[in-house]
């Protein structure tokens, strides 16, 4: 099942996929994607992101792909829902999108062995991971500016449950920018796979429901500028939405 989270009539209501497409409140009440506000398909707890975890990526970085996961964290407020709107800031001169799989912890997780991780995964979403490389430091330690500000990681529309996805790990994702194909990978390209974050991260600390897990992106990156339409979408996942606006404008709309 396709499930998802919309705030519409002053409440977030939880909400699922019909056959054509269409939200289904749980009353069973129909409406258009479009014409919902989207939030993120799960209320988050920790949000782990994943730097240079395909080798195409690190070689189009000039990175030798890392022999260790370089593993940082994000705050809940750089979470976006679907067909929502991202802030660029005026002072960068380049800003890349990054198509991920997200993966959502479903109970909680210790010392878990790799063999059995998938028992520990709710199930997938789709998330566009925005980068401004000015504020990089190096590609090793991503500081607080690049990966978040607020609005700056998409996420959505939907959690896959994880029994509905045959294989995590032989998806293909895309990325399009005002309907131009620019990134094409698939999740077999990881340097480190889903079964092995999880063990990895559960012998340093306690996984707990809600925890998500972005596992990287693959190569392909051009720079986006305020008004692009960013499309980044996964196989039996989903297709995400996302316009870039001028941080300002962003401001101005929310004040």
């Amino acid at each position: 099942m396709k499930r998802g989270r919309i705030f519409i009539n002053g409440a977030v209501h939880q909400v699922h996929a019909d056959q054509d497409g269409s939200v289904v409140l749980a009353d069973g009440t129909k409406l258009a994607q479009d014409k919902v506000q989207w939030l993120p398909p799960v209320e988050p707890g920790t949000i782990f992101a994943l730097g240079l975890n395909y080798a195409d990526h690190a070689r189009e970085l000039a990175f030798k792909a890392p022999e260790q996961p370089l593993v940082f964290l994000k705050g809940p407020n750089a979470l976006v829902g679907h067909n929502a709107y991202t802030p660029r800031p005026a002072s960068a001169d380049y800003m890349h999108y990054e198509c991920e799989l997200a993966a959502v912890i479903s109970k909680t997780a210790k010392n878990v062995k790799e063999a059995d991780a998938y028992d520990y995964i709710a199930g997938y979403t789709v998330a566009n991971d925005y980068a401004i490389r000015d504020y990089l430091e190096n590609y090793y330690r991503p500081n607080l500016r690049v990966k978040n500000r607020d609005a700056c990681t998409p996420l959505g529309p939907w959690l896959v449950d994880a029994a509905d996805i045959a294989d995590p790990m032989d998806l293909r994702l895309s990325t399009s920018v005002n309907g131009k194909i620019t990134q094409q990978g698939t999740t077999s390209d990881m340097v480190f796979s889903i079964p092995w974050l999880v063990e990895y991260l559960s012998a340093i600390m306690t996984l707990s429901p809600g925890d998500i897990i972005l596992t990287g992106t693959p190569e392909g990156l051009v720079n986006v500028v305020a008004g692009d339409v960013i499309v980044t979408e996964i196989e039996n996942v989903g297709r995400l939405v996302n316009t870039l606006i001028d941080d300002q404008d962003y401001l101005n709309r929310n004040i």
